[in-house]
């Protein structure tokens, strides 16, 4: 049984205990509700995070790309894995890459490639319970993992102006966060949310909002100083591109928009096709010309 299963089959036998007990209407309805209201608040939790643990994906993509693995010791002792991919001699920059909620790193062969072609070398991490990594995924956690993967970096012998956070859907949260506490080149968004609550209430208008709190994007995005790139399908059904175009609103300058006609959630690198690689690129140059003028 997983960690996640012994809480929900506790939580029924705390409600089923509670009715047994035939205790007063007048104390048992407020108990009831507030049983519902964490019931449906854990769910919401479980519901930010679909991991897909090892075996599971193409692995195999590690050998095409000569990915070096990483282990990482979070800071609550967690130890996850990532991988390191160069993408040839001379190059200026290091891109760490935070993926999305589901999947593992093993799922973002298209956008690796992309990465590596603009011109950067990349580290993806897996967050606690993804892939490789150990422990179970809550958003705390992945803002520690997050955290590692810098602090690595940094060890590593790389600058902060030569580091690039770049966060896809869930792991805009994540590359935020990190962003508005530490120094950073620039920070690319693919997908990105005001909050959690924003997304619950266009899934579940009315009762979302109730039990969904964090990843407060927006209001941290306030704190980054570091140049911004905000990607975005227009037909994104998962996280609507109005809530990306607030995230964009809500950076400060120098920023830029790029929304794709066409894209969705998970389709972006494909219906952009080359331009992605050539929209990245521009974004990099733009980082030397930053760096350039100070």
């Amino acid at each position: 049984m997983t960690g996640r299963e012994h809480r929900r089959d506790r939580l029924f036998e705390t409600f089923s205990a509670v009715r047994r007990r035939r205790i007063p209407r007048w104390v048992g309805w407020p108990l009831l509700a507030l049983w519902t209201y964490f019931v449906f608040g854990y769910f919401a939790e479980s519901a930010k995070f679909h991991p897909s643990p090892y075996p599971e994906g193409p692995w195999d993509l590690q050998s095409h790309f000569a990915a070096e693995d990483v282990w990482l010791t979070t800071s609550d002792g967690i130890q996850i894995h990532g991988w390191r991919i160069g993408a040839g001699p001379d190059v200026e920059w290091m891109t760490l890459y935070l993926h999305g909620n589901g999947g593992n790193i093993s799922h973002r062969g298209q956008h690796l490639a992309a990465i590596r072609k603009a011109g950067s070398d990349l580290l993806i991490i897996d967050y606690r319970g993804y892939g490789k990594s150990n422990g179970h995924p809550t958003e705390a956690g992945a803002y520690l993992d997050a955290d590692a993967a810098y602090a690595y970096l940094k060890d590593q012998g790389y600058q902060s102006d030569r580091i690039i956070l770049y966060g896809e859907s869930l792991g805009t949260a994540m590359a935020v966060d990190l962003a508005a506490r530490q120094p950073c080149a620039g920070v690319i968004l693919e997908a990105p949310f005001t909050s959690a609550r924003a997304v619950a209430a266009y899934v579940l208008p009315v009762i979302g909002p109730l039990v969904m709190s964090g990843l407060e994007t927006e209001r941290k995005i306030r704190d980054v100083t570091a140049p911004v790139f905000v990607i975005q399908g227009d037909l994104d059904a998962t996280i609507p591109h109005v809530l990306g175009q607030q995230v964009f609103e809500a950076a400060n300058e120098p920023k830029l928009l790029w929304t794709i006609p066409g894209a969705g959630h998970n389709d972006i690198v494909e219906v952009a096709g080359r331009e992605y690689v050539e929209r990245l690129k521009q974004f990099y140059a733009g980082l030397n010309r930053e760096l350039e003028t100070q």
